[in-house]
């Protein structure tokens, strides 16, 4: 069953950090055995003072919404694609190649990519630039294809829509035509229930109509298309009553070089979209992957400053990242309750202290603990 949701917790030490990763063990394995526990592996990073680190506290909230925002922006994009596809999109989710899951449960900090010995204000930095780089690129890919398919779209509609509005040069022929100095032909739009009224009274809407000339030419759920042929010098006269009596005249210029232009553009239109909505699923995966590490390692960082400002220094804390359910949540984090409980537990828990939510990671219940969610979904 995939998880959707993860914990991301960090704890005081009770005695050593060995025992007090087994006490959250054998606690959660009783509580919840079903409940997946792993070490949220944080490396020694670079703490400077504490005004920096409440400083940088309160702009990790915001940078971790916006980060948190394009992942899922990037995952539902990834999502259409699939769904248009027929394909199920949730089990090729990776980071370099791990699965998102794997990624999570054996985190591992990019030294190379974000050393630790870096200030975390900088670091902090480098990624929001990184993503909003992300995004942006994501808007134009989007924008680009959502362009081919809308004009795609659009060209599909008008060959498939009603005889009233759709194009007619895929339905008329040029043997339907007549086109001389003094006769032209018409098309009609007229509705399926008024047939037989066009067909008994159509010679009579004009002088100067041929007898017996109109032909249906095709029909869909609503109307029929017909053909009428007449002298040219009537056109107008024909229109006009035609139009009073409630049939449609079509304009239309029979023009093979034109359809055979459409054609051309429609299938360079399809290869098109083709072409981009690859390109940008292929685009969209691997940026995934990229986004998604960047906000975990922002997770990290908040988990490591949270951490110190609730517990103090030096470093003293075990961080885990759990994979409760829906119906085993409230029990495990009994369990955590428990672990963090000392002189800071009730003063953790009280109403009036509402204003210190940022230090518990931002969950909407404040815990004596350390407390971050990662929502997969979204």
């Amino acid at each position: 069953m995939a998880v959707n949701k993860y914990l991301l917790v960090s704890l005081p030490l009770q005695g050593s950090a060995s025992q007090t990763w087994e006490s959250l063990q054998s606690g959660v394995s009783r509580a919840a055995f079903d409940t997946p526990t792993y070490k949220f592996h944080i490396p020694e990073l670079r703490v400077g003072t504490l005004d920096s680190l409440l400083t940088l506290s309160d702009d990790l909230t915001k940078a971790n919404q916006v980060v948190e925002t394009v992942t899922h922006k990037v995952r539902r994009q990834i999502d259409d694609l699939e769904r248009a596809a027929n394909a199920d999109s949730s089990s090729a989710l990776s980071v370099d190649g791990v699965p998102i899951d794997s990624y999570i449960t054996r985190f591992s900090w990019d030294e190379a990519k974000y050393p630790t010995m870096t200030p975390l204000r900088e670091i902090v930095d480098t990624i929001q630039e990184g993503v909003a780089k992300l995004e942006d690129d994501l808007k134009v890919r989007v924008s680009e294809f959502s362009n081919v398919k809308t004009q795609l779209t659009t060209m599909l509609r008008k060959q498939s829509g009603s005889m009233a509005v759709r194009d007619l040069s895929n339905v008329v022929k040029p043997d339907d035509i007549i086109s001389t100095e003094h006769l032209t032909t018409l098309l009609v739009v007229v509705s399926k229930y008024s047939q037989k009224d066009w067909l008994s009274s159509y010679e009579t809407l004009s002088n100067f109509v041929v007898p017996r000339s109109s032909k249906k030419l095709t029909e869909d759920n609503e109307y029929a298309l017909y053909t009428v042929n007449l002298f040219r010098k009537v056109a107008d006269s024909f229109k006009t009553s035609a139009r009073e009596r409630g049939f449609q005249v079509r304009e239309f210029e029979l023009d093979p070089e034109g359809q055979a232009s459409k054609q051309e553009e429609m299938t360079k239109l399809q290869k098109d979209q083709d072409e981009l909505r690859q390109s940008l699923q292929q685009w969209c995966y691997a940026v995934y992957g990229e986004v998604f590490s960047a906000w975990m390692h922002l997770c990290a960082i908040r988990l490591f400053t949270e951490s110190i400002l609730r517990y103090g220094l030096p470093p003293k804390f075990l961080a885990a990242v759990l994979a409760p359910s829906s119906k085993t949540e409230k029990k495990v984090r009994a369990v955590l309750d428990k672990l963090s409980s000392g002189t800071n537990s009730s003063f953790w828990h009280s109403e009036d202290d509402a204003g210190m939510m940022g230090l518990a990671g931002g969950d909407s219940e404040v815990h004596p603990y350390v407390s971050l969610s990662v929502n997969l979904a979204g």
